[in-house]
């Protein structure tokens, strides 16, 4: 390779690196503000949406969807403010188009009136796919720490 190649794919990595926080920054945002259905049509029509706390996955946007309602609808009846912070990301391009990344994510509920808890710890796990200027995830997999 030469140095300009080399230039040019380090240019190419931090460009889609950036891309990738950006999509997670609004992801996790749309989370937090209770829009369920917005936050599940980041994943692709078929995505899944696995952690090793539940048995089953999530197969579908609906799926996930209706999923993600629920829990918000917990979380607001709880008097609870989530927020979700993603660090540590790393992005792996693949040769077929997809990104696979890599992240410690730590959820925080902070009751009314009250102080902010880590409500978990995780490593996750996704396969992104590119929709226009964006990313789609394709598969996620959350891991809960200690258990």
């Amino acid at each position: 390779m030469t140095q300009q190649t080399d230039q040019l794919d380090t240019t190419r990595q931090a460009v889609t690196y950036y891309q990738v926080q950006q999509f997670y920054a609004q992801q996790m945002r749309l989370l937090d503000s209770g829009e369920a259905e917005r936050w599940a049509d980041t994943f692709t029509e078929d995505g899944v949406f696995h952690q090793n706390v539940d048995p089953a996955p999530l197969a579908g946007r609906s799926a996930i969807a209706v999923a993600a309602r629920r829990r918000i609808e917990t979380i607001k009846s709880d008097s609870l403010t989530r927020r979700h912070w993603l660090a540590m990301l790393e992005v792996d391009e693949q040769p077929d188009g997809r990104v696979r990344t890599r992240y410690y994510a730590m959820a925080m509920a902070t009751p009314a009136g009250g102080r902010l808890e880590v409500y978990v710890s995780t490593v996750s796990e996704d396969v992104l796919v590119r929709s226009g200027d964006s990313w789609l995830v394709e598969h996620r997999y959350v891991v809960h720490d200690g258990r």
